[in-house]
Parts: structure tokens; C-alpha cells; sequence
């Protein structure tokens, strides 16, 4: 089975090639065999019709009446023989017999044959019926033994003899023609009908060939551009995989940090404004508020504690709010969501932040715009809270889809490896990110720290 593998190996056309050229040469020789025989066939029909006609004008006048059907008398006989042996007839044929329809022949040049009776062959049979019947062939019939002597082929011609108001055939001539040139021309017309065939057999598959050689690179470059959409959708199914696996993971570690940061908000719930609130509440059961002696001036001072209690809650609580709640930015551009957070960060902290935009005109998608406003926040807040806010910028770049947000600062930085699992601001930012399939990126040293996030074009509504 080694070769059936080769062989299905070799290009389509190759293959085409070897089997079409073994096909079309097979064509080519039962096609050139057909015609030539059907050449062959009707070449010797014309010559044998045209001899046929020329030799019954001659003699079909001399010919009694074939009705009788018995041999020639003498004067008729006397005057086939004065014509068949002068003339263009003596050169032309070699034999001449005249038959009668159960095969009895009633005249021949050859006397030893006047009056035989020999068995009816097919030839004798179709020109009885009214066929011409011409053959180009050595004699082989049992009458034609001086015929057959030459040894080489005589155009045998077989015309009936029709009644002229009936059409019947009444008997048969048949004669031998010598046909000087028959052989050439037939040689010249097998020639020809074979250069023909094969000429016509070259043409076809020359351009069948064509056709196949060219439908076969296309095919080849489809196999080749098939192969590489696979290769890349390979690559793109383990990408998706390795995606499918941090989606996962990221969605895991952000139902753990809600929970912490559930916690968070909690305690500064509990440990500010509650404490706060709680404050005024006990405040409100003093007894300077619930005695009548007390004095206006005292109770207007107790009064002053519960109000400025509660001013600071209500503020503890805003706070809280504005680090929960984002501004409308569905609708703003991604150079206004930078801009923003940026100048909400220099009044809350009083420091400077350079920052820079480059935007071609395109926009994110709502997802990635609500990540782009906290991971700056949040890193301007590390940068301010561990860097000192020293020289904070914010590099903020999106073409063509592409999203990349770089905060840096010149602090002291810090170690990445001794960031705690539990804290909130580098791991919720690397779960904010990995969530919608972007890259998130630390760089810390002695002279400062870079967080770098990127992200690749995102059609419009598109959940990862």
C-alpha cells in the first residue's frame, strides 16, 4: 500500500497528467481507429460506386433480359467479351462475372466458370438485396482462385442489376479493379485522419491540462491558506483556553475581594461615621439637654457637639461615596475620563500630576473606559500614599482600539513580592484587568515605580 500513499501524495496535477495522457492516448487510438476505418470505408465506397457506375453504363446495354435468368446466349456473350477485352475497360478490370440469384454464375471472362454454381456468400446476398457491395481486399472467395494468384489486394465491386420499372435486382456484376492509387490514397487518408486525431487529442488535453494546473495551484494555495487559518485558529483556541482559565481565576479572586472589600467599607463605616453618629446619639441623652435647669449657653454647647458629630459623618460618609460611586463617563471620551481623574486627584491630594493623551479619534468600549478612571485612580493613590507623589505623570495612549495607561512616580518604590494577598489596590487592579482580558504590568525600583495596563481592540458590547 506504500505506492497508493505516494501516488495520493504526488500534487493533483501530476496525477492528472499521468492518468489523463495514459486516457487520452487510449482515446486518441480507438478515436484515430474509428475514423479511419470509416474513411477507410467510404473511400472504397466512391471508388467502387463510381467504377460500378461507369462499368453498368458500358454493359448494362448489352445485357438481355435477366428475367430469364439462364446463361448468356452467344451474341450477347460474344459482345461482353468484344467490350471487356478492348478499351479502358481491359485496363481497368481484372476480372467480371455475371451471377444469377442462387449463386449460378451466368457469365465470366473466365469460361471455365460460365454455368458453376457456388454457395451465396454475405456480398452476393447485400447486392442482391440492392446494395452496392465494394471491398478492397485479397480475393478469398472459392470463385476467385486466378483473382487470388496476384497476390495482392483488387477493389472487389459486387452491383446489382435492377429492372428498370421495378427496381428489383435481377442478377449481379461483379468484377475486380485493379484501383492503381487506391493504396496511396488510403494510406494518405489514414495518415490524416490520425494526424487529426492527434492533433485535436493534443489540443484538448494541452488546455484541459492548463485548466487542471491552474485549478490545481489554487487549490494548493487554499490547502496552504487553509493550513495557516488552522495553525491560527489553533493558536487562537489555546489563547482562548489560557484566557478561559484566567477568567476563571480572576472571577475567584474578585468574589474574594468583594468580600474584602465589603469588609473594607464596613469598617470605615464602623470605625467613622458610626463612631460618629453614636456619639451625637449619646450625646442627645446627656442630661444638659434633659434638665430644665440647664442654661441656654451650656445647652447651645452641648448642641454644637451633636452637630459637629454629625457634620463629620455626613463628611466621612461623602468620602466613602465618591470612592464608590463613578461620574457619568459611558458618555464622556477617553481624553475626558483621563483629564478628569487626574484633576480630581491634584485638588483631593494638592499635588501636581503630568499627564499626556494621545487618542487617534477612536473610542473604547464602556468596560474598558470604566477600567481605564480606576486604574488610574487607584495607582495615582498608591503613588501619592507610598511614592510620595513625586513627580506622578500619567502617559494615556489608544489607536485604533488599542489602550495602553502607564502611571508612574519617582518614590522609593517597593518589593513586589512582599505585597500581601489580601491588599486591595495592586490585586484588585490585576483582577480589574485580567477580567476584560487586558495585560497588567509592575515595574519598582530605587528610582520609582511603573504600572503599565494595555488592552487590544474590543467590539462594541463585548463581555470577556
Amino acid at each position: 500500500m506504500n505506492w497508493i500513499s505516494r501516488w495520493t501524495a504526488r500534487s493533483l496535477a501530476l496525477r492528472f497528467v499521468v492518468v489523463g495522457g495514459l486516457v487520452s492516448l487510449a482515446a486518441m487510438f480507438i478515436v484515430g481507429y474509428l475514423v479511419s476505418m470509416v474513411i477507410e470505408d467510404a473511400v472504397i465506397h466512391n471508388s467502387g460506386a463510381a467504377t460500378a457506375l461507369y462499368v453498368d453504363s458500358v454493359v448494362a446495354p448489352l445485357l438481355p433480359d435477366m428475367q430469364k435468368a439462364a446463361p448468356l446466349d452467344e451474341a450477347s456473350a460474344l459482345a461482353l467479351d468484344e467490350t471487356l477485352e478492348q478499351g479502358a475497360l481491359v485496363k481497368r478490370l481484372v476480372s467480371f462475372k455475371l451471377w444469377r440469384g442462387d449463386g449460378t454464375i451466368l457469365y465470366s471472362n473466365d469460361k471455365a466458370l460460365v454455368g458453376k454454381q457456388f454457395a451465396v456468400n454475405d456480398k452476393l446476398r447485400q447486392a442482391f438485396a440492392g446494395t452496392l457491395v465494394a471491398r478492397y481486399e485479397i480475393a478469398d472467395d472459392p470463385e476467385s482462385t486466378a483473382e487470388r494468384s496476384l497476390g495482392k489486394p483488387l477493389m472487389e465491386i459486387y452491383n446489382p442489376v435492377l429492372q428498370p420499372w421495378s427496381g428489383q435486382a435481377v442478377a449481379v456484376l461483379e468484377f475486380y479493379e485493379t484501383a492503381e492509387g487506391l493504396a496511396e490514397s488510403l494510406t494518405q487518408a489514414r495518415l490524416w485522419s490520425w494526424f487529426a486525431v492527434a492533433g485535436l487529442t493534443s489540443v484538448f488535453f494541452a488546455v484541459l491540462s492548463a485548466l487542471v494546473f491552474r485549478g490545481s495551484q489554487t487549490i494548493q494555495e487554499q490547502q496552504r491558506d487553509l493550513t495557516r487559518r488552522v495553525a491560527e485558529l489553533s493558536t487562537l483556541l489555546a489563547e482562548n483556553k489560557g484566557l478561559q482559565v484566567r477568567l476563571q481565576r480572576a472571577s475567584q479572586r474578585a468574589a474574594s475581594l468583594n468580600e474584602t472589600y465589603l469588609r473594607s467599607i464596613g469598617a470605615d463605616l464602623h470605625d467613622g461615621p458610626a463612631q460618629h453618629i453614636a456619639y451625637a446619639s449619646l450625646r442627645l441623652d446627656s442630661e444638659l439637654l434633659i434638665s430644665a435647669e440647664t442654661q441656654p449657653e451650656e445647652r447651645e454647647k452641648e448642641l454644637s457637639w451633636i452637630r459637629s458629630s454629625l457634620a463629620e459623618a455626613m463628611t466621612e460618609i461623602r468620602n466613602i461615596c465618591k470612592g464608590l460611586v463613578l461620574p457619568e463617563i459611558e458618555k464622556a471620551s477617553f481624553a475626558e475620563i483621563v483629564n478628569r481623574v487626574t484633576e480630581a486627584h491634584q485638588m483631593r491630594t494638592a499635588t501636581t500630576v503630568n499627564t499626556v493623551i494621545e487618542q487617534d479619534g477612536s473610542e473604547p468600549v464602556a468596560a474598558v473606559k470604566i477600567c481605564v478612571y480606576r486604574f488610574i485612580q487607584e495607582a495615582l493613590n498608591n503613588a501619592h500614599r507610598h511614592g510620595g507623589g513625586i513627580q506622578q505623570a500619567v502617559w494615556a495612549a489608544l489607536h485604533r482600539g488599542h489602550v495602553t495607561i502607564t502611571v508612574s512616580d519617582r518614590g522609593e518604590g517597593f518589593d513586589p513580592n512582599h505585597v500581601r494577598p489580601s491588599s486591595l489596590g495592586l490585586v484588585g487592579l490585576r483582577e480589574r484587568v485580567d477580567s476584560l482580558g487586558g495585560t497588567f504590568e509592575v515595574k519598582t525600583g530605587d528610582k520609582g515605580t511603573i504600572l503599565t495596563m494595555t488592552f487590544e481592540p474590543m467590539e462594541t458590547g463585548e463581555q470577556r
